[in-house]
């Protein structure tokens, strides 16, 4: 396996802490709205990631934080007139919701800032201790930032040249010895959520809470750091110059960043009113669109968000669905059939395509050819579908199951069932072609049309699909 690494700027050979094992912090969102559809790229991409390592034997814990206290947590919590913790219980709850819908497993722990505010102070101390923070009269407490020695490893920007991040909490004052000095924690504000502190009642800067969090669940050094790109200044940065100074040891051995979303081709952004969230997307598409539509670029490529490739999107989805659906229907129409030896011979041929999606995702989780990968092995399947015994049919499909899981890709279709009344034409049209009434066959086909079900005829009887 292979993965671009952020910190080295190349793609390495991915060798885990403990063999067989994968640990990995995934920063989630912050949980003041919906979430929207930049928020569900980081997520869909490293669910990806995570179940192509499980597929491969991997026992993987999986970490992915909500930020619950926050700036635009407690604006949101002083319009509505309620407590902040209201906010971000509600909008987590959205957010699993969403999360279900695009197929993205919960994490192996979800934890939340604000249960995690002794450990921070805890490695706030132990930053003050060993003179990379500091605390000022007022109660802020900054980081040191020229201390730490590798600090910009991970963006490749040189110390001189950079700005104090513009996601920092706290404001620049006499006190503060350096501009790119970025607080670790921040006195209470009037009607603001605070905890106790040695250095006075306030609440944790936002950079704190992922290197305390990951500490927690995962530990001192940790396999992979992943998340959006945008996250690399001065997010990860600082939680990597946190991190390796209070532990004394390397804080990731691998950073993966996903590129940019914009749409159609623009940047994402209220003002333009081309804002949306992933709710917004469900009202339109399954929300299994939108993932595939995620997976089919490179996760690291800038990806734009528009109708037409949606729309695309949408018809490859179809692509993959309509082939399973009908190796359904033909596994149920032959399942006492048995495969022939030269049908054994037939899917060792299709080994080939497992090969090819394998060495897809091996190749820094190369969604896009894994994709295609998977069409390759649709348009064998449409070739030697005719005829073939339900055995053969049943492993052709389980291979297709087995490989668009790891996509996050559902094919297996939801039972549904027909009203009485629909089944009566069906069997009335049925029985019209049987007598070749094809006039009366076709009104009903027509009929049938009108109420939202297609009828198609098979040499293994009539399948219906709603439209």
């Amino acid at each position: 396996m292979k993965i671009f690494n952020t910190l080295t700027r190349q793609k390495e050979e991915f060798k885990p802490i403990e063999e067989g094992k994968l640990s990995m912090y995934v920063c989630g969102p912050t949980v003041y709205n919906l979430i929207h559809i930049g928020n569900a790229r980081p997520m869909i991409v490293f669910d990806t990631f995570r179940r192509y390592m499980e597929y491969k034997g991997y026992d993987v814990n999986y970490v992915s934080n909500f930020t619950d206290v926050d700036d635009k947590i407690i604006k949101k919590a002083n319009e509505e007139g309620v407590d902040p913790s209201e906010i971000s219980t509600r909008y987590i709850n959205e957010c699993k919701k969403d999360m279900e819908g695009l197929g993205v497993r919960p994490a192996t722990t979800h934890p939340m800032a604000t249960k995690e505010i002794d450990g921070m102070i805890d490695m706030i101390s132990t930053l003050i201790d060993k003179g990379y923070a500091y605390a000022v009269s007022d109660g802020t407490v900054y980081y040191r930032t020229r201390k730490f020695d590798g600090y910009g490893k991970l963006s490749h920007k040189n110390i001189d040249d950079l700005e104090a991040g513009h996601r920092d909490i706290g404001v620049v004052g006499d006190e503060k010895e350096d501009y790119l000095d970025f607080v670790l924690w921040k006195p209470k504000k009037e009607g603001e959520p605070y905890w106790d502190s040695p250095w006075c009642q306030g609440r944790p800067g936002w950079h704190i809470e992922c290197s305390v969090m990951s500490k927690r669940y995962l530990g001192d050094t940790i396999d992979i750091h992943a998340g959006g790109e945008d996250l690399i200044f001065p997010h990860h940065e600082n939680e990597i110059a946190q991190s390796e100074a209070a532990n004394g040891v390397p804080f990731a051995h691998y950073w993966m960043h996903n590129g940019f979303l914009n749409i159609d081709n623009k940047k994402m952004s209220k003002s333009l009113g081309n804002f949306f969230t992933v709710r917004d997307i469900s009202e339109k598409y399954e929300l299994q669109v939108l993932r595939f539509f995620m997976l089919s670029a490179h996760y690291r490529s800038p990806l734009n968000f528009s109708d037409e490739l949606m729309e695309s999107a949408k018809s490859g989805l179809d692509r993959i669905r309509e082939c399973a659906d009908n190796l359904r229907f033909c596994i149920e129409q032959r399942k006492d059939t048995q495969e022939s030896e030269s049908e054994n011979g037939l899917f060792a041929e299709t080994d080939v395509f497992v090969k090819k999606f394998e060495d897809a995702m091996e190749d820094d989780c190369n969604t896009a050819d894994a994709i295609s990968a998977i069409f390759e092995y649709v348009r064998y399947i449409n070739q030697h579908i005719d005829g073939a015994s339900g055995a053969f049919l049943q492993r052709l499909y389980d291979r297709l199951s087995k490989l668009c899981d790891v996509l996050g890709i559902i094919i297996e279709k939801k039972e549904e069932s027909l009203d009485s009344d629909i089944e009566a034409l069906i069997e009335e049209r049925q029985a019209a072609r049987k007598n070749k009434d094809f006039a009366k066959a076709d009104e009903i086909r027509d009929k049938l049309l009108e109420m939202g079900i297609e009828l198609k005829d098979t040499r293994e009887g009539v399948k219906w699909n709603r439209i």
